[in-house]
């Protein structure tokens, strides 16, 4: 028998997505898909050519457990460039992607029973790495009238004797909230006064169009002190498949997030750690070209999305997802494919979900994994051209519902 912990887990709704969509291209079908939270972009040269002289350089063998020193000081250098925060070699740990930093937090942190509050709507591996350690994560709802801003008040009346963590991520996935810094400074005043944990999820910080993007851990030295800065290179640097995510914090943690990492998958890449290097340290100019496509792309989809009868979508400020909602679709009825079918409706985002790809062949991810069965992924990460064309897709089939 399975052990209880997977009982309750839910596999990732948008790794799902990515692979039904492939599937049905496999068979023939032309399908778009709205599904991938990675860039279509290419690795920059530069990096891949990084990755290359480390391979002719011979270092392709087990490093550190907590990253090569060069990738450690570059983290650090990174910090300092972008957010202002000062850190050690030491206070980092590279890890094979973003998600796996994560993973090393909850088993670091959290105790059977120990309560995680998470901004809702919210990344869908959240509440489930929570849940495989026992823990217990706690949904904090975000109001799309403010744009998904944080909700201090709420967070606050939140917390309990079991909370230890909360969790923030800004830009966010999936709606592409760029938290305000009014709300960040409360979450930080909270943090403090309760001695709760602060784990900042800034993945897609390149990715901020409106604003700027503030790290809570900027906020001030006792905030720092309680904060895990997690991010990646997957999303800056088109780099999704080189799997380096690295955390900065609290040495006392990341000594723990370390020894957790040692007895599961010892270091990440060697090769990926040296091409990571250069993406961090060389030059940034295909970040800012990539990130002002993706603003262009933010303002299709979302004109395009507001334009369909029973959908309306509020403008993302940051990453590359469009969080539509879809509730004035529920209730229509979904007209049959053919003549002995029979007639079925909308009651959720699932449902809207398995409409679009089998009426307009095009992939999207549910709402309710993310926390809300109101409304609908759609990743922009994609060409105009196939923006668009997804978009004549979905209206022509939203039309047809009766």
């Amino acid at each position: 028998m399975l052990a209880d912990r997977l009982k309750t887990l839910a596999p990732s709704s948008t790794l799902a997505v990515q692979a039904k969509a492939k599937e049905l291209r496999a068979r023939g079908v032309n399908v778009i898909s709205f599904g991938a939270g990675e860039p279509d972009f290419d690795t920059p040269a530069r990096i891949k050519d990084a990755a290359l002289q480390a391979m002719r350089r011979g270092q392709t063998k087990y490093t550190e457990v907590a990253g090569v020193p060069e990738l450690r000081a570059a983290v650090c250098a990174k910090f300092k460039r972008d957010n202002d925060l000062d850190y050690e070699p030491a206070d980092v740990l590279v890890s094979c992607g973003a998600k796996h930093s994560l993973f090393n937090m909850a088993v670091a942190l959290l105790n059977p029973g120990d309560e995680l509050l998470l901004p809702s709507p919210y990344w869908v591996s959240y509440p489930e790495q929570v849940r495989l350690v026992g823990g217990v994560p706690v949904a904090v709802p975000t109001q799309e009238a403010t744009g998904f801003d944080l909700d201090p008040g709420r967070l606050r009346a939140a917390v309990t004797p079991r909370t230890k963590v909360v969790i923030l991520n800004s830009p966010n996935n999936p709606t592409g909230a760029v938290f305000s810094p009014d709300a960040l400074e409360a979450v930080a005043r909270l943090a403090v006064e309760r001695q709760l944990w602060v784990v900042s999820d800034e993945s897609y910080e390149a990715l901020t169009f409106e604003g700027r993007h503030v790290s809570i851990a900027s906020l001030g030295r006792d905030v720092k002190a309680r904060t895990l800065v997690v991010n990646t290179c997957s999303k800056a640097y088109a780099m999704t498949g080189w799997r380096i995510g690295y955390a900065a914090g609290p040495r006392g943690l990341i000594r723990a997030m370390t020894d957790v990492q040692s007895q599961v998958t010892s270091n990440a890449s060697s090769v990926a750690q040296w091409a990571a290097v250069e993406a961090l340290g060389g030059p940034q100019d295909d970040v800012a070209k990539m990130a002002g496509e993706f603003d262009r792309r933010r303002r299709l989809i979302v004109e395009g999305l507001n334009a369909l009868p029973g959908v309306h979508c509020v403008m993302p400020r940051g990453a590359f997802y469009a969080f539509a909602n879809v509730a004035g679709l529920f209730g229509r009825r979904v007209p049959p494919r053919d003549a002995g079918g029979k007639e079925s409706g909308l009651a959720g985002s699932t449902d809207v979900a398995a409409f679009l790809l089998e009426h307009a062949q095009v992939a999207v991810v549910p709402g309710v994994d993310f926390g809300s069965d109101a409304h609908i992924r759609l990743s922009y990460a994609t060409s105009a051209d196939l923006i668009r064309e997804g978009l004549a897709r979905m209206d022509a089939a939203i039309r047809r519902l009766a």
